[in-house]
């Protein structure tokens, strides 16, 4: 009897450890199978697609503030360069920044257009303005030293890149508003807010407007809001990211190698 007590004892904890190990099984399945099911609710109810959502927000965020700031920039430089005061280089920078958005809002119709709904975009575009005007009414020799020409080159660049990023940002509200297939209309307001501010600080500055005379501008837009189009249905992220990288890279080059379109001298 005393030599079966281990027996027994083992006998006992092995089945007591195959108990335990099948209950710790069942329990993973069954934590498996909630955890599934609550993943599936979620779908159903759209939580998968509104973190894409939320996700695809922030980057049109991104990508106006970007976009303001580089265009705000260029305006209060006009201004700057055609002896404006502080008012006059603010409203320049402003124009610049949103004026295309403005239009291309009115196109859609949307009413009010999204700068008065939400006036974060005028707010970038007045900062920008008093800070370039302050760093430039402190130190004038800057105007007219080689200080300046480094300083173009980088507008050559932010002005790229707010024409790419407004390109896109029209392409892909029209796209939001329901116009999925009317193909002209998301490149028309695709090119529309890239150039439209620019054409209206052009104006406002008494000179012919940029885009009419200078290095490929509006072809590059029209490129890039191309792209942008053709890519939208498939992932909206990378078709405005490759959008904006389109209208960027010819827009450098463009100015770079001083590419024009055929005029009569």
């Amino acid at each position: 009897m005393t030599r079966q007590r281990p027996r027994l004892f083992l006998r006992l904890f092995m089945t007591i450890y195959r108990a335990d190990m099948l209950s710790a099984q069942q329990n993973f399945i069954l934590r498996r199978n909630l955890q599934v099911s609550f993943e599936q609710e979620k779908e159903s109810f759209g939580c998968k697609e509104r973190k894409s959502f939320v996700n695809t927000e922030m980057l049109v965020f991104i990508i106006e503030i970007i976009g303001t700031v580089a265009f705000a920039s260029s305006g209060a430089m006009v201004g700057i360069r055609k002896k404006m005061d502080v008012l006059g280089v603010i409203v320049m920078a402003v124009m610049t920044a949103v004026g295309g958005g403005i239009i291309r809002d009115l196109v859609l119709g949307i009413h009010p257009p999204n700068t008065f709904k939400n006036p974060i975009y005028v707010e970038y575009s007045v900062l920008t303005a008093v800070i370039l005007f302050v760093v430039f009414y402190i130190k004038k020799q800057m105007l007219d030293s080689k200080a300046l020409f480094y300083y173009e080159k980088i507008m050559i660049l932010l002005d790229a890149i707010g024409l790419g990023a407004f390109t896109v940002i029209g392409v892909e509200t029209a796209y939001e508003s329901g116009y999925v297939h009317h193909r002209f209309l998301l490149l028309f307001v695709g090119v529309i807010t890239g150039v439209g501010g620019g054409m209206i600080r052009d104006m406002m500055a008494q000179q012919i407007p940029f885009i009419l005379v200078k290095q490929i501008y509006a072809c590059a837009s029209l490129a890039g809001a191309g792209v942008c189009i053709w890519l939208m249905p498939y992932h909206k992220s990378a078709s405005m990211i490759l959008g904006a990288v389109v209208v960027v890279i010819i827009r450098i080059l463009a100015a770079t190698y001083r590419w024009d379109l055929p005029k009569i001298e």
